[in-house]
């Protein structure tokens, strides 16, 4: 098997749980054959948004057909 991997970024006003979830999902609804996401950081932007907007970076590993 051949995995390929990219990062996503998901985004949320509620929370970072909700921020990953959010890439999870995205990446569940476009991408065939995922096998497993990381976690890998964490940010608040404060200064472009009326609220602070939760971030998760997580990087989404698929695997390639043929």
């Amino acid at each position: 098997m051949v995995f390929k991997k990219i990062t996503l970024i998901g985004t949320s006003e509620e929370s970072f749980d909700a921020a990953a979830d959010d890439a999870i999902d995205r990446a569940e609804d476009t991408l065939d054959n995922v096998y497993w996401v990381e976690v890998e950081e964490f940010g608040v932007e404060l200064q472009g948004a009326t609220d602070r907007e939760y971030q998760a970076e997580v990087e989404v590993a698929f695997e390639l057909e043929g």
